[in-house]
């Protein structure tokens, strides 16, 4: 089945349109509160909260016996807020800055977590067999209840941020300031970090463990590339997780042998990419066009600089000796030379190069600009 077959199928077919919902919704959901983690630079909270839920699922298998998906991930919510909490204290109670907080929960839980799994595979309980999809993800066990749950979430999620924006825009930029206006700035951290659990939570079952940071984070760092707005970098990292979800989940559909987790997240490495090297303001690619663009316009100021001090000291611009002091200055390139000539610059007579009275006037500008400039 190739991708095109696949779109056709998907409004039809009920597995297709359930799997493709599924990952749309937690791409949007997850790019959403991926932005509020990039932008805090917690960029390791995803990777450390996806792994502090695993102990919290072979928990709740030993305890229920069932691999009902809504508890094993109720299990993995609270193990998730346990670990963040945990990394919480480590940073406030000690001197251990975050990112060693992040890594040693990280270490310990996810330790903890495979100690588990290793421990449940040996039990003779046959109906243990599956709970290591969670390391890596199985979209195609994605149901319809799965798919409502995600949905539900999403729009509390569009709601809290809706009600908490202002808060919310506050604290990311300016904490202290936003104690000084009376909000409970712990109350709003907590909330935000809440809702990053319960979305990495989400996705768990469908891109696992391993990946689920790269699906907080990745169609956030897309977006970043293209705004300064919060607003707009929201909905724009929402976009691309949407489509990332749908895309990867496409191609994972057409092909045989293929993981949809990890393909999905690869889809959103190629909008990072993309947006990294193509975004307008900050893309290595108009990066470097502004570069050249800038060192051309130093060459042209450059050389008109050199021709105002040349004209500067002969009554006479057009006179032959001028002229000739102008075309044996070699600090220039003839490319230079006929953006001057189409800007009115200079004349070209024959192969002989003359400063105009409008190139006088704008090299005198730049010349005295420049000397103000250096005092």
């Amino acid at each position: 089945m190739d991708i095109t077959e696949y779109f056709s199928l998907v409004f039809s077919d009920y597995t297709l349109r359930t799997i493709t919902l599924g990952t749309a919704i937690l791409g949007a959901v997850t790019g959403m509160l991926g932005s509020f983690a990039v932008l805090r630079k917690q960029s390791l909270l995803g990777d450390a909260i996806s792994h502090a839920a695993l102990p919290g699922i072979a928990i709740a298998f030993l305890i229920t016996g069932a691999k009902d998906s809504n508890t094993l991930l109720l299990g993995a919510l609270v193990s998730g807020l346990i670990g963040t909490f945990w990394i919480r204290g480590i940073v406030k109670k000690t001197h251990l800055k975050s990112d060693t907080a992040l890594g040693l929960i990280l270490s310990l839980f996810f330790g903890f977590g495979m100690l588990l799994l290793t421990f449940i595979q040996k039990q003779p309980n046959a109906n243990q067999a599956g709970l290591d999809k969670y390391l890596f993800g199985q979209a195609a066990t994605l149901v319809e209840s799965d798919v409502w749950l995600m949905a539900i979430i999403t729009g509390l999620c569009l709601f809290v941020l809706l009600l908490f924006w202002k808060e919310f825009k506050i604290l990311l930029f300016d904490a202290d300031y936003t104690k000084t206006l009376g909000f409970n700035t712990k109350f709003i951290d907590v909330l935000i970090t809440s809702f990053i659990v319960l979305a990495i939570v989400l996705g768990l079952q469908t891109v696992g463990v391993v990946l689920m940071s790269a699906m907080l984070l990745a169609p956030a760092a897309a977006a970043r590339q293209w705004t300064n707005s919060l607003s707009t970098m929201v909905v724009l990292a929402a976009i691309f997780g949407a489509f990332s979800g749908v895309f990867g989940t496409a191609i994972s559909a057409s092909q045989t042998n293929l993981s949809t987790g990890p393909v999905i997240v690869l889809v959103a490495s190629v909008f990072v990419f993309f947006s990294f090297v193509f975004s307008p303001s900050r893309g290595l690619l108009f990066k470097q066009i502004r570069v050249i663009k800038n060192r051309r316009d130093l060459e042209l100021h450059k050389t008109l600089a050199f021709m105002y001090h040349i004209a500067e000291t002969h009554d006479n611009i057009s006179h032959p000796h001028a002229i000739k002091l102008l075309n044996n200055f070699q600090g220039y390139t003839k490319s230079t030379l006929q953006k001057l000539v189409e800007k009115d610059y200079v004349k070209l007579e024959g192969k002989m190069w003359r400063l105009t009275e409008t190139g006088f006037n704008t090299a005198a500008n730049l010349y005295t600009k420049q000397s103000t400039d250096d005092e």
